[in-house]
């Protein structure tokens, strides 16, 4: 045993060592896209992220970034490095558990027993490492797994979790008639309640490991039993998911509301009671365990207890919210606002088991929970949810097609038949789950780990064997995420499946609930709508995790199978080794070159880019998560020109975040927003109809903020008897008066510009309502007198920019806001912002950083190459201005800059890269030029080709980038006189134009 033991664990730290040298060799070395820079930030400075946060991924992730000993750049490696640190230890969890499961396998001891005393042989214990090795190496290397370990971001901590109390129950299971057996129990149940500080998904492993109990405490077990145990299982995951997360801190809030509004105790005198009737009902727990000598009742209330502690992590969020940080999401520093953040209010719900369909229509509206504030000495209701009220017959049981949101109902048609006014069938629901969420947001995502995967494209399916690159899109044919395992790894883990299922059922059952509720149960919880800003296959990898479990198995099915032909034992599992390394193999060498970002700089570099494109003390309007949080990082952890204000457009549509923007942050002041916080409490102002008043045919900006912050009667609309009472705007047309001396004097105005400057800026803000966002930005706009620089990030959607697009001035990244009209503006152009040429030269060519960008081996998947794009698009912009102006030489050297530092074998042309072509010829670079356009017409046609006849309903962006990208060559080919190549981009864009398609 003894033997076999130190073997077992060595093989495992040998494995955990392989796992861990290749994530580290991939790592990104800063913050990458999405959460991960918001993320970093948090774990630095132990700030407030968006909910329900992660607050035992931010403790772990402040202690890691001491490691930097003072070099903030090497804080994001640091905590991307706890990611790759997570992984690495669940492939050694895993390989673990697969060698228990194999061992029992192996020595025909199927079943639930104690074989701790039994030695195997060498050719027996070769046999089970190997199934261990093969079954963790290819998790280890499955491509949603090892994307995860690479950044930092929650999933790779959560896949820790799981496969820690997996194999703790396993463990327990080796030790059960031990009479200090439900210690693993109690440690389970404390990793468990860690993991909640992290995320949710490990949760979803208890119905297995329920099972696991089940069977090792019953001797024979049966159909009553088992349902017994699964509907004991579901009510453990309920009362952790619902009653222990937010239900604790709800009846700390309820208790909290009752003695201070009823018994005019001070504020925290519920929760203090509250904490000492919960303690005391612990005592009370434990006190009957031993009057009852119940041993299952203690061990339960250690377990509730262990779980407690776990959960305490959170603690730190209220505590680190009351400092009012400079992160600081949904400010959840008191009990109540904290409940709300646990239950992510913020974001809404989708109907589980029972709701609306899509076309389903209210009939009424009825006051949901009410958000209480302080106020004075009391708790003061701010305002009820509203919560919709429909028909019955509107309703159905698990409601798929539930979304009225006229994008979700086009993409629904993709999948369903449905027509306009009649309520989807239940066949026809139940169509999406299946076909949709099931197929292609699950399903799909599985086969990618351990079949192929066709390429980086979103809503790319797999890659089978058979296919091959022929025909296909450059950018699908010569994608490094075009991965071909030639579903060897699918093979062996079905080979396992059957071979434990035949031999080891129980066992086999266990492994199959894992791999459907931390997969398919979580397709149908999550009830994901038709449209995903991103691919979602880092959800699921619980389920690739326990589908490596049978990958490992395969092993010894192989061996089962290769009995008769290799006799020996030991030479038998040397060959079925040798054979199983080939999944792991394939794997790390298909996926090594898309996963490797250790050369990527891209979202940093974008960060710092945006921020410089600002003068000092500018306040910098962003829209979206790989906006702002690469901003969040820049300025967080390396401290990059905090003196920029980051003002995200979502998020001022919310009081707590409008009373941040109010507050001094580093070096930059407050925010200059005149209206009293009562004016942008939520509840108030979320949105100001337009009420046309014909004798109002212009609105005075400073007016119109001012009768806004007076609540007056003259703009305040009525809508039906006993309706909400709201302030408007009476015309679409806004004027801010300008004091052009003091904006001369202010010095903001360049030479060149001075003609351009207008008395009042005139803008037309459209007809639909005003959110609470945009009556931020004109508020600033009416208060701020042309102190402070005010400028839009250029990726932020035209609608939000409310009609200002005239008064726009493009410098480097974003648009300044100045009271100069734009003679060359054209609202049918998209080239919004006068090019002040000396500035933009100096941004675009000495400030800013392109690092990795003409580095063709480094890969940049579709979120990486959307920045480039915008890189491309602001030099084509300075080189036309240039040659406008006549100067040729230095739009020469502007075109030059933009071909060197994103080559097309780095960054591929994208559709602004026609727009280079007439700057090319006139700076005579025909043959350059020539190339680019017969370059990008072959793309696009075979493009269009392929992905018109392969789904096109799928691929439709894709389809309409290839067809922008042609008009973008028609245009430049006409441009420059090129009727040749001008034909040949129209041929295939013409039926496109006149609705051939």
């Amino acid at each position: 045993m003894r033997s076999y033991s130190r073997l077992n664990n060595v093989a495992g730290w040998v494995v955990f060592g392989l796992s861990l040298l290749v994530y580290l060799l991939t790592l990104e070395p800063t913050a990458s896209f999405w959460d991960c820079g918001e993320f970093i930030a948090c774990s630095y400075k132990l700030l407030v992220p968006h909910p329900p946060g992660a607050p035992t991924f931010l403790l772990l992730g402040r202690l890691v970034s001491l490691l930097s000993f003072g070099d903030v750049t090497k804080v994001a490696v640091l905590v991307n490095g706890l990611s790759a640190l997570s992984s690495a230890f669940t492939i050694l969890f895993l390989f673990w558990s697969i060698t228990l499961l194999a061992k029992k396998l192996v020595l025909r001891r199927p079943g639930l027993h104690d074989d701790r005393g039994l030695e195997p042989t060498l050719g027996q214990t070769l046999l089970i490492l190997g199934a261990g090795a093969v079954g963790a190496l290819s998790f280890a290397f499955s491509d949603s797994f090892w994307f995860n370990a690479e950044e930092a971001e929650v999933y790779a901590m959560s896949a820790l979790g799981t496969a820690t109390v997996v194999w703790l129950m396993l463990k327990w299971e080796n030790r059960a008639d031990e009479a200090d057996s439900d210690k693993w129990l109690v440690l389970l149940a404390y990793v468990i309640g860690l993991s909640i500080g992290v995320h949710l998904l490990n949760l979803l492993a208890i119905p297995a490991l329920g099972f696991l109990y089940y069977f090792r405490r019953q001797p024979t077990p049966t159909w009553a039993g088992g349902i017994a145990t699964l509907v004991i299982s579901f009510v453990l995951v309920g009362a952790i998911l619902v009653g222990i997360i937010p239900g604790l801190p709800t009846l700390a809030g309820n208790f909290e509301v009752f003695f201070i509004n009823t018994l005019g105790l001070p504020f925290n005198s519920g929760i203090v009671l509250f904490m000492l009737l919960l303690v005391g009902l612990i005592w009370v727990g434990f006190r009957q365990s031993f009057v009852r000598r119940s041993q299952l009742l203690n061990t339960f209330m250690l377990c509730f207890v262990f779980i407690l502690i776990g959960y305490s992590s959170y603690l730190i969020v209220p505590i680190r919210s009351s400092y009012h940080p400079t992160i600081n999401e949904n400010d959840p520093e008191d009990v109540l606002s904290f409940v709300s953040y646990l239950k992510r209010e913020q974001y809404g719900d989708r109907p589980l088991l029972y709701g609306p369909q899509f076309n389903a229509q209210a009939v009424s509206q009825q006051d949901g929970a009410p958000r209480y504030v302080r106020q004075g000495d009391k708790y003061v209701v701010a305002e009820h949810r509203q919560e919709l009220i429909y028909r019955d017959e509107d309703k159905m049981l698990l409601p798929r097609l539930y979304s009225n949101d006229p994008r979700h109902i086009q993409e629904y048609q993709k999948w369903v038949d449905l027509r306009e006014g009649v309520k989807p069938t239940m066949g026809q629901n139940l169509s999406f789950l299946f076909r949709y969420q099931m197929g292609h947001m699950f399903w799909r995502y599985f086969l990618w780990n351990y079949a192929g995967r066709e390429s980086d494209v979103q809503q790319a399916g797999t890659l089978w064997p058979t296919e091959t690159s022929q025909g296909l899109p450059e950018r699908v044919a010569e994608s490094k995420a075009r991965n071909q395992f030639f579903a060897i790894p699918l093979i062996l883990g079905l080979l396992g499946l059957f071979y434990q299922a035949r031999r080891d059922g129980k066992n086999a059952l266990i492994v199959g609930l894992l791999f459907v509720f931390t997969g398919l149960a979580i397709v149908v919880y999550l009830n994901q709508p038709p449209i995903e800003p991103r691919e979602r296959d880092y959800t699921f990898t619980g389920a690739t995790y326990a589908f490596a479990i049978w990958i490992g198995l395969g092993v010894l099915a192989l061996a089962d199978l290769l009995g008769k032909v290799v006799k020996a034992d030991t030479a038998r599992a040397g060959v079925v080794t040798l054979l199983g390394l080939l999944a792991p193999g394939l794997l790390l060498a298909q996926g090594w070159d898309d996963h490797d970002r250790s050369g990527r700089y891209n979202s940093v570099d974008s960060a710092r880019n945006l921020l410089n494109s600002c003068a000092p003390n500018a306040i910098l309007f962003t829209n979206g998560d790989n906006d702002t949080f690469p901003l969040w990082y820049a300025q967080e952890v390396e401290g990059v020109r905090t003196d920029v204000r980051v003002a995200v457009l979502s998020y001022l549509n919310t009081d707590w975040y409008i009373a941040q923007m109010k507050r001094r942050s580093y070096l930059s002041q407050p925010l200059p927003i005149s209206l009293d916080s009562s004016r942008y409490a939520q509840g108030t102002n979320d949105y100001l109809p337009y009420a046309e008043n014909p004798s109002v045919g212009e609105v005075n900006l400073k007016d119109f903020i001012q009768l806004v912050g007076q609540n007056s009667d003259l703009l305040k609309v009525s809508y039906g008897e006993g309706g909400p009472t709201l302030l408007s705007f009476p015309s679409p047309t806004f004027y801010l008066p300008v004091d052009t001396t003091a904006v001369l004097q202010s010095g903001i105005i360049p030479a060149d510009r001075r003609n351009q400057l207008v008395e009042k800026m005139e803008f037309t803000v459209g007809k639909r309502a005003i959110e609470k966002k945009s009556l931020v930005i004109l508020d600033m706009l009416a208060t701020n007198n042309w102190k402070r620089p005010i400028y839009f990030s250029s990726t932020v959607v035209p609608s939000d920019m409310l009609g200002l697009q005239p008064y726009f001035q493009l410098e480097g990244m974003a648009y300044r806001i100045l009271p100069l009209r734009d003679p060359n503006y054209s609202p049918k152009s998209n080239d919004d912002g006068y090019v002040e040429k000396t500035l933009m030269y100096n941004k675009l060519m000495n400030q800013f950083q392109y690092r990795g960008l003409d580095n063709a081996s480094i890969f940049y998947d579709e979120n990486n190459l959307r920045f480039p794009a915008n890189y491309r698009d602001k030099f084509v912009r300075l080189a036309n201005a240039y040659l406008a102006n006549g100067d040729t030489a230095t739009a020469k050297k502007v075109v030059d800059k933009c071909l060197a530092v994103m080559p097309d074998k780095a960054i591929p042309y994208d559709y602004y890269t026609p727009q280079l072509v007439p700057a090319l010829v006139a700076v005579g670079e025909r043959p350059k030029a020539n190339q680019i356009m017969d370059v990008m017409t072959s793309r696009a046609e075979r493009s269009v080709a392929y992905y018109t006849t392969h789904n096109s309903a799928l691929f439709d962006q894709e389809v309409s980038q290839a067809l922008i990208t042609l008009q973008s060559i028609y245009f430049a080919a006409q441009q420059v006189g090129d009727q040749q190549r001008a034909s040949k981009a129209m041929q295939t864009l013409g039926p496109y134009l006149q609705g051939g398609r």
